[in-house]
């Protein structure tokens, strides 16, 4: 569907959720997604998902896949926020292969390029883990600009976390 160097944003299928299954129970994934307890998900959790995903309402999921067509994990849009016309996006790589090889910030860079030119948002947003390094200079590096921290806002193995709020305006992306 939407194309970048690496990677392609594609419609989810059922030959995915199998996958998508394992890549979300790995707790190296899982760690970074949700504020919630990181508890496995079954099989019937991911069929409930995909079952509920839809072009018609105001979030927009894609499966991403190499451009060989390797299914590795998924992004999209999570929130819309017309009147302010505001975005909350989200992402993971479930298949480790493929972290800190550029398939995130294409990914990243993808669908901010479909959200600005097809869905017309001035401001796109998201929170990371302050664990989470890896994202944070994939955002980074991808023009998101720190906003906020909510201080010690995630208790994850042990200890507590903050969460990095992050934005990426439509006039700094055209700059």
């Amino acid at each position: 569907m939407y194309q970048g160097q690496l990677v392609r944003l594609r419609e989810y299928r059922k030959e995915d959720i199998e996958k998508a299954k394992e890549f979300l129970n790995d707790f190296e994934v899982r760690k970074n997604l949700q504020i919630g307890v990181p508890y496995p998900y079954t099989l019937e959790d991911e069929e409930k998902w995909y079952s509920n995903v839809s072009a018609v309402k105001d979030t927009y999921t894609f499966a991403l896949e190499t451009l060989e067509g390797l299914y590795i994990g998924g992004c999209g849009i999570n929130q819309i926020d017309w009147k302010n016309r505001k975005a909350v996006i989200g992402i993971f790589i479930g298949d480790k292969e493929y972290w800190s090889k550029g398939y995130g910030s294409d990914a990243i860079n993808t669908l901010v390029k479909f959200i600005f030119e097809e869905i017309n948002v001035n401001k796109i947003a998201l929170c990371v883990y302050s664990f989470n390094e890896r994202a944070i200079k994939c955002y980074e590096k991808c023009g998101f600009t720190r906003e906020g921290v909510l201080r010690e806002e995630l208790f994850r193995q042990g200890k507590y976390h903050d969460e990095i709020l992050m934005s990426l305006l439509k006039r700094e992306y055209y700059k």
